[in-house]
């Protein structure tokens, strides 16, 4: 092995444990107003967006989060028309969701501009389009702000933002109080999904404080996980409903939601994935269970960083 400092990325997945990935390429680094951002090339992955020294991304599996993140909410819906996005700057969680033949009405929010205008740039492939899609709204402005002062209802909501570190743009998305405005923000039948990080054996803690936290403001919560290569292992996220449970699906009828909705370019979900990725192994049943953490505005959950 190269022991080249400067052709490794050392991805800190926490203070214990660093993931190492070859650099083939660094084709941007710099300071935005929120965070710092890259994009390299690596060596295994192809091309991956790096905000706050955090993989986001990567070309060779950013399929697998995305579809992970979208399809099992929206598919859950019975007709989601108005989709509200925060935070998913390389727009490939808005080619999800448009992908999606009822949808009339997708509002993306991601503070960043520079992010987003960066990923349109270096990786066109995650958005496809979807930026110039008339059904697609696009703003720069904080995602908490925009859903308190709007009144407006969406069938989904779907935040695709950082781990949150302190300081970082995106800590208070993650609270009790946020998650209280997310279901006023609903439509009856609506759905919010939410990524909550590391699904690994030894770093569970966001997951469960975002878990726990979902299921002191709805009734029905249901986490579920996807192994995201590039990521070093599972990765978690957490649906929650006033109404509809994703559980109650069977494969037959995903796979009939997706026929009717011309979903014709998923790689990683259908509907025995969809089955697959809710049966959670037991040891993580019970740590989500025992998980008391709740995230406040007062008592943040702030991920360990650098």
């Amino acid at each position: 092995m190269d022991t080249d400092p400067d052709k490794w990325f050392y991805d800190r997945v926490s203070r214990n444990l660093i993931q190492l990935h070859s650099i083939e390429e660094v084709l941007y680094t710099g300071q935005t107003k929120f965070q710092s951002a890259e994009i390299i090339r690596s060596g295994s992955f192809g091309k991956c967006l790096v905000l706050d020294g955090k993989i986001q991304s990567s070309e060779a599996d950013e399929f697998i989060y995305h579809e992970a993140l979208v399809q099992p909410s929206m598919l859950t819906h019975p007709c989601p028309e108005r989709v509200f996005i925060a935070g998913g700057g390389e727009g490939a969680t808005l080619r999800e969701v448009l992908s999606h033949n009822t949808v009339k009405r997708a509002v993306m929010v991601d503070i960043d501009e520079e992010v987003v205008a960066l990923c349109q740039k270096f990786l066109p492939n995650y958005s496809r389009g979807s930026f110039e899609d008339k059904r697609t709204e696009l703003l720069h402005v904080d995602a908490r702000d925009y859903l308190a002062k709007s009144g407006e209802l969406f069938d989904i909501i779907i935040i695709d933002l950082p781990d949150p570190i302190e300081e970082g743009p995106a800590y208070l998305l993650y609270t009790q109080e946020f998650y209280q405005l997310v279901r006023d923000r609903l439509t009856e039948d609506g759905i919010i999904t939410v990524q909550a990080g590391s699904a690994a054996l030894t770093e569970l803690l966001n997951f469960g404080a975002v878990n726990n936290t979902l299921k002191s403001v709805f009734p029905i919560v249901c986490p579920y996980q996807a192994d995201v290569p590039c990521f070093g292992g599972p990765w978690g996220f957490c649906l929650a409903s006033l109404k509809l449970n994703p559980v109650l699906l069977s494969a037959a009828e995903v796979d009939s939601r997706v026929s009717a909705r011309s979903l014709t370019n998923l790689k990683f979900y259908d509907g025995l994935t969809h089955q697959g990725i809710f049966s959670l192994p037991k040891y993580l049943r019970e740590e989500l269970s025992q998980q008391t953490k709740l995230i406040t505005d007062d008592q943040p959950l702030y991920i360990y960083q650098g």
